[in-house]
């Protein structure tokens, strides 16, 4: 299993950059970039970076790890306009990219910037459309269309990318699952092992249903991970407030991390993300993203 590292998109660029570095010199596998403008909360003043313009400075300023979108919400751009996006970042990565997309579903932003948030059924149709644009524009000479949200006529893209993985980002079974089994490279979701082996089986049966080996799709999940030193009241505080928000959690001693860790793979997962943006700034960050590295991954 590979580990990536997922610099919260409210730190400053130079602080994302510190982190890409830090993970390209230490041997981590790749860097994901989340796609929001404002947080989750009341609190509207904390910063938020946008994700492309972010990726595209981590596509120059690093050379080996993989850099993607941790996803992009499709209601906020037209798929076109991403897929050109996307395309240019690859070139700049040098083949690097992944585009990592999703149907979009954080209300505040769409009701903060005046940006339809339709009802799910239709949220979904627009999103499978979606995928049919990008994998239309990514892949032929030129594209036509005519769905009934977007609409494209001899459309190009070049330059054209030689090979740019789709990355899907869901975790509704009835539908958004075999949207994922029909269109996408990777896919990845939230949850503890034992989640990942159940949406396993529901994908697999969707797999079924259209004919697709379901081990041509490579999985991503994540936890909020942290090694705990006994004592340390904050980070239990911390704790306690991820389980009561119902935020897949993962921290305690380092024995019990490596166990919990180390039983993704069996649940069919290829790549483990590791979100910083718990992990406190400067020297407090890397100390702990350095005794989960030597402590767990290293060991696995």
């Amino acid at each position: 299993m590979d580990f990536s590292l997922w610099p919260s998109a409210a730190r400053t660029w130079q602080e994302v950059l510190d982190g890409a570095e830090y993970a390209e010199r230490t041997g981590w596998y790749g860097v994901w970039v989340a796609d929001h403008f404002m947080v989750n909360g009341d609190d509207l003043s904390l910063p938020m970076n946008e994700c492309l313009a972010l990726l595209a400075g981590l596509a120059v300023r690093t050379e080996r790890v993989r850099i993607g979108s941790m996803v992009l919400g499709n209601t906020y751009r037209h798929p076109a306009v991403v897929a050109n996006q996307a395309a240019t970042i690859d070139q700049l990565s040098g083949g690097r990219f992944v585009l990592g997309i999703g149907a979009g579903w954080q209300q505040n932003e769409h009701e903060a910037y005046g940006i339809d948030l339709p009802p799910v059924k239709e949220l979904l149709a627009r999103f499978e459309e979606a995928c049919q644009v990008f994998t239309g524009l990514l892949t032929q000479d030129r594209t036509d269309f005519d769905g009934k949200y977007y609409q494209l006529t001899n459309a190009p893209l070049e330059p054209k990318p030689a090979k740019l993985p789709i990355l899907i980002g869901a975790a509704g079974e009835k539908v958004a699952l075999g949207i994922v089994a029909k269109y996408a490279d990777e896919w990845n979701h939230w949850g503890l092992p034992e989640l990942a082996e159940h949406k396993g089986e529901v994908f697999r049966a969707h797999c079924e249903r259209i004919g697709r080996d379901p081990a041509t799709v490579r999985r991503s999940t994540q936890a909020m991970v942290e090694i705990v030193t006994p004592g340390d009241t904050e980070a239990e505080e911390r704790r306690e407030r991820l389980l009561a928000a119902g935020r897949p959690t993962i921290m305690g001693s380092a024995d019990y991390v490596l166990d919990t860790v180390a039983r993704y793979p069996a649940a069919g997962i290829d790549e483990f993300l590791v979100n910083d943006g718990l992990l406190g700034s400067g020297a407090r960050r890397f100390d702990a993203l350095e005794r989960l590295r030597e402590e767990v991954f290293s060991k696995l």
